[in-house]
């Protein structure tokens, strides 16, 4: 590692260059620059940075590309590289990460984000430049010393599987989660128990249960497939926690694990958006004679977050009445209907368009629950 830690950022746009120069400067980083993929290779074989933050669309030589040179040669395979992309389509970083990318950001995106995701990675590398040169210190031990050979290989595998281990997740975790448990000194105390206020947003297909039992398991796949692409852009977008998906259902909750002061505006801007995603699918759905329509539920308050399961298998968490609220709402919403509690109302009024339906007599609460239909967004766009 180099003292302070030297990043290289590749990325055609100038002004792109720039901000990451800025910020990762003020921070204390080095930084280097390239302004396409040829000259970013170039920039590697001669720096060796720590880190590598790369633009998947480029001139010349684009990010995909360059990943897969840059993880054949033995040489320069251990630099972690963080894709940068302003691409809506995760198909690129799917590839990308396929390729031997190690994570991605999608533009436009928070310092904070930056920052966490700079931290992990540049923690992973120190983690395997240690584990580098304790294999070369027990290589040679072990060439002295033949009976200590067996066990002190072992150790090293064991090293390797736990930052494997480390790295796989992110896939099991809400993004969010996994970043900051990688990042914290102790992770594992962000896992824990704890109280606090969130918006949670369920959505699910109107309809769904007809088709999936008269469609072809394959065309039912597809429709999840695509149903789970287009809300997955809207909920990294809008930075929302994911908690799971139940089939055609969606829960989706702000304000943890990283605070947001606007995280119930955040969620109603996610869902109208979601609905006018949903609106395009829906056109081709329709062509191929698939009755399928889409309802969301909103409801605020406060939760026990935290880590839920088994040794084995385990999932991050939202337990509460809200949870239950906006599971409820969501199934009284007609199709294109986004319902909304009171406080999600009072917290967003200024911001929309809405019409009062009433008080909803709600299963499993004991008194009826006012609700709000969102017409339109009216707040700024994410």
């Amino acid at each position: 590692m180099h003292d302070p830690p030297l990043i290289l950022a590749v990325d055609d746009t100038p002004e792109n260059l720039e901000i990451l120069q800025m910020r990762l400067k003020a921070c204390g980083y080095e930084v280097a620059t390239a302004a396409d993929g040829e000259e970013g290779l170039a920039k590697v074989h001669d720096l060796k940075p720590d880190l590598i933050l790369l633009d998947v669309m480029m001139p010349k030589l684009d990010g995909i590309s360059l990943v897969r040179l840059l993880k054949q040669d033995v040489s320069l395979r251990s630099i972690p590289i963080i894709l940068v992309t302003a691409k809506a389509d995760t198909r690129d970083v799917v590839e990308g990460l396929d390729a031997g990318a190690d994570d991605y950001l999608t533009k436009p995106f928070e310092h904070r984000a930056l920052l966490a995701r700079v931290r992990s990675m540049l923690r992973q590398k120190t983690l395997h430049d240690t584990v580098e040169e304790q294999t070369r210190s027990l290589q040679d031990q072990a060439a002295r010393l033949a009976v200590w050979n067996r066990s002190l290989e072992q150790k090293v595998a064991e090293q390797v599987t736990a930052i494997e281990r480390m790295a796989r997740l992110r896939r099991f975790l809400p993004a969010q989660v996994a970043d900051l448990i990688v990042a914290a000194e102790n992770g594992d105390a962000l896992l824990q128990s704890h109280r606090r206020e969130v918006t949670v947003v369920f959505c699910d297909l109107r309809g769904f249960t007809a088709f999936s039992e008269t469609a072809e398991p394959e065309e039912v796949m597809t429709v999840l497939r695509e149903y789970h692409a287009c809300l997955g852009n809207q909920i990294v977008r809008h930075e929302g926690t994911l908690e799971r998906f139940v089939g055609d259902g969606v829960v989706v909750f702000f304000n943890d694990p990283l605070p947001c002061a606007d995280h119930t505006e955040r969620a109603v801007s996610m869902a109208t958006a979601m609905r006018d995603a949903i609106d395009e699918h829906s056109e081709r759905w329709r062509k191929r004679d698939y009755v399928l329509g889409f309802g969301i539920g909103i409801a605020r308050g406060h939760a026990t977050i935290g880590r839920i399961g088994f040794d084995q298998r385990s999932d991050y968490a939202v337990i509460g009445t809200v949870t239950n609220h906006a599971a409820r709402l969501c199934e009284e919403a007609k199709s294109r209907q986004i319902l909304v509690s009171q406080r999600v109302f009072a917290a967003v009024e200024s911001l929309i368009e809405a019409v009062p339906v009433g008080d909803l007599h709600l299963k499993g609460l004991h008194r009826p629950m006012p609700a709000y239909a969102i017409v339109r967004w009216l707040g700024s766009s994410r």
